[in-house]
């Protein structure tokens, strides 16, 4: 299981950390400290459901986060279609909501797309957290989200949007657990369903 996000204080606060934060809740909800270095990443070892789970922070910086990937299979003899649950932040989703997939596009996460990348395949599965701004229908009509994203980004959220981010947080933890326990199916049947009720904002 592997966070993507930047190292470093500076970096801590932003949406483009999110999956870092994810990876930290479900550590500190299991007892474990993400701290022991190996294959360009920071990890931990817990067990959820039975099962035993490596928990994982690239420390490549995100562009180059599919090395620590790729890194991480190979030490475990892994498989990315069976075995690898990737998390990162998604601008195209509103803040609040979060989405699973098996496979896809990168929708130009560039984190993600150093994953599909260097694993060379699209079949991996992915929890996105959504951290758009809740901007008008017509400014995202216009690419308002995208434009100036990497500025938002990488910039401290606000408190308001930190307090809904952390909920998030939580529920993304609570959706691991489903995948690990009962698989990707009926976590994306009860998570996915759950954000299209409750609108997804910018869409996909």
């Amino acid at each position: 299981m592997v966070g993507l996000g930047n190292p470093g204080p500076e970096y801590f606060w932003t949406p483009h950390n999110a999956g870092f934060m994810a990876i930290d809740r479900i550590a500190e909800q299991e007892g474990v400290v993400v701290q022991n270095r190996r294959c360009r990443a920071v990890t931990a070892t817990c067990w959820i459901g039975g099962r035993e789970v490596i928990l994982a922070k690239p420390e490549t910086y995100m562009n180059l986060s599919g090395l620590a990937v790729a890194a991480l299979l190979r030490e475990f003899k892994a498989d990315p279609a069976r075995d690898l649950l990737v998390i990162y932040d998604e601008l195209d989703l509103k803040l609040g909501t979060m989405k699973i997939r098996e496979r896809g596009s990168t929708a130009g996460h560039n984190g993600a797309h150093s994953v599909t990348a260097v694993l060379g395949t699209q079949e991996w599965l992915r929890l996105r957290i959504g951290v758009g701004p809740n901007l008008p229908p017509e400014a995202v009509a216009a690419g308002a989200s995208r434009r100036g994203g990497r500025d938002y980004l990488l910039s401290p959220m606000r408190k308001g949007d930190l307090a809904v981010l952390d909920e998030m947080i939580d529920r993304a933890a609570t959706a691991v657990r489903r995948v690990i326990q009962e698989g990707p199916g009926p976590a994306m049947s009860e998570f996915n369903r759950k954000d299209r009720e409750q609108g997804s904002g910018n869409g996909e």
